[in-house]
């Protein structure tokens, strides 16, 4: 994501969820036509992977919100960002979506992550004990297993 990791461009520089999700767009565009890939999104990647399911469907096998804002098609939690989060049950609501419930987020709440869960179901909900907001940190090893199960 742009100003996120080694990404160049600075916080104050984006101006909109395109801009934040401009790096991952490119990404899924540069990938061969037959390639498909498991998306992760954490915390505010989850919109990001949204657009990206809804732009580029054919090329991911399964998506994973990870303590992440998960809006859809009947759930527009992005309309604070305005047209450039909008989803369609043809694209974005075909896809398989995982949520990994972080049941200790500070960040965000897991009441909030259950209503969205609620809201905008999934295919499935798995539950990692014991993580916090920062999972890649606090239980590295379990998120992966997690995630190379749904690779599988």
């Amino acid at each position: 994501m742009a100003a996120s990791g080694v990404h160049p461009k600075q916080v104050d520089e984006l101006r909109s969820v395109s801009d934040y999700s401009q790096p991952l767009m490119e990404f899924m565009e540069s990938l061969p036509a037959d390639d498909q890939v498991v998306l992760v999104g954490h915390s505010a990647g989850g919109i990001s992977i949204s657009v990206a399911m809804e732009r580029f469907p054919e090329k991911i096998s399964v998506a994973a919100f990870v303590a992440s804002f998960m809006h859809g098609p009947d759930l527009n939690l992005a309309t604070v960002f305005r047209k450039d989060t909008a989803l369609t049950k043809e694209n974005y609501g075909s896809m398989r979506r995982v949520y990994i419930l972080i049941e200790e987020d500070k960040v965000v709440k897991e009441s909030l992550q259950r209503w969205m869960i609620e809201n905008n179901p999934t295919d499935e909900v798995r539950v990692i004990p014991g993580l916090d907001h920062m999972v890649m940190l606090s239980k590295p090893k379990e998120l992966i297993e997690c995630l190379l199960g749904l690779a599988s």
